[in-house]
């Protein structure tokens, strides 16, 4: 199972208005650093939640269908199925009608059933999952919670920004953040 980001976020969740206000920063001189910090900051919590912040397209490639005829989608909160692709022995690729399907995109995972599969041909990555993932396309539509995390994150990678390198991030994770986004994390056994 391969997860493919389509497309980058057009925004980020947080601004750099509401970093600068919550760093107490008056100027603009550090918003190229404040800005890769953002990016660092999202894509970590991303990571750690399973989540996607801002609403974008997503493909998951899949060797075969389940056996109980429900697919799960890790990436979440899913908002739409835009279109399935099943490829046979030789490549060509056969669009699987999504007429009747049913998404619980708010699952954790998410769950698609799709009423009729075609089998692939090809013995990898045979099947393909274009779908939106995001809880949707502005910072607004984020839980408030997941952003101020954002924030602790990178008001912590700013504070050290002389010490570690901003490629080199996050190598701090500030104290409460663990707890922020601990509601939102699916825990493993």
């Amino acid at each position: 199972m391969t997860m493919i980001d389509l497309t980058a976020p057009g925004i980020e969740p947080v601004t750099l208005n509401e970093v600068r206000a919550h760093l107490r920063l008056d100027g603009q001189d550090e918003d190229a650093l404040l800005a890769a910090l953002i990016t660092v900051a999202r894509e970590h919590i991303e990571r750690e939640t399973g989540l996607c912040l801002i609403a974008r397209p997503f493909r998951l490639c899949l060797d075969a269908w389940p056996e109980d005829s429900i697919l799960t989608i890790a990436k979440g909160p899913v908002r739409q199925v835009t279109a399935v692709t099943v490829y046979d022995g030789e490549g060509n690729q056969e669009a699987v009608s999504l007429a009747g399907h049913l998404l619980d995109g708010e699952a954790r995972p998410a769950r698609l059933w799709l009423k009729a599969v075609p089998q692939p041909g090809r013995m990898l990555n045979g099947i393909e999952v274009d779908f939106i993932a995001g809880y949707g396309e502005s910072g607004a539509d984020v839980p408030e919670t997941l952003k101020r995390a954002m924030l602790l994150h990178v008001a912590a990678m700013f504070a050290t920004r002389g010490v570690v390198a901003a490629d080199a991030q996050p190598a701090v994770v500030p104290p409460g953040y663990d707890r922020l986004i601990a509601p939102f994390c699916r825990r493993r056994l």
